[in-house]
């Protein structure tokens, strides 16, 4: 797939299945992460793989941020089927460093242009994904839980794996509606 392409026909699929990424391909996935624009090349993010019985142990992580968090009963029984929903799930962190030159927006930055980019990459090699976010993408103690720092920040989940079915075609979208000339 040329890049031209891959950037005009990304889209997330939501229903995945198996096969996810192997050994071999996830590992061109997390290298893409790794070549993002990243000032004074502080590689701020940190990649918590979660595939097989680890996405048992990522939605008990969940299960128990949920409780400690008094979240809704809903999201409580929810939390533990969450990192199922794919082969694989990758939590993206922005672990920011201190920086008297670049800021913690802009290392957090970096950390979402990281998700961009396996998920790129993740495409390119024939999978499907979705960039999550949702309550525990903000919640304390799921960081308390991963062994996060005060500064490091979850920026998404990335669920990779097969698409259940073909994507829809998507009309081309017309960047004029966003765009100002100055």
């Amino acid at each position: 797939m040329n890049a031209l392409d891959l950037l005009l026909t990304r889209q997330s699929a939501h229903a995945l299945q198996e096969p996810g990424p192997d050994a071999a391909q996830l590992d061109v996935i997390l290298r893409a992460a790794l070549r993002v624009p990243d000032f004074q090349n502080l590689k701020p993010f940190e990649f918590l793989v979660a595939e097989g019985e680890g996405r048992e142990r990522l939605g008990a992580l969940m299960q128990r941020a949920a409780i400690a968090s008094n979240r809704p009963e809903e999201n409580i029984s929810r939390a533990p089927k969450m990192p199922l929903r794919a082969p694989l799930v990758i939590v993206v962190v922005a672990r920011a460093r201190e920086s008297k030159v670049v800021p913690l927006f802009d290392q957090r930055l970096a950390a979402g242009c990281a998700v961009m980019a396996m998920q790129m990459a993740a495409f390119a090699q024939g999978f499907a994904g979705v960039w999550r976010s949702g309550w525990p993408m903000h919640d304390e103690n799921l960081g308390r839980l991963l062994g996060l720092q005060k500064h490091d920040r979850i920026v998404g989940f990335l669920y990779l794996g097969s698409a259940t079915k073909p994507y829809p075609p998507l009309p081309a979208p017309d960047p004029a509606g966003f765009t100002r000339y100055l």
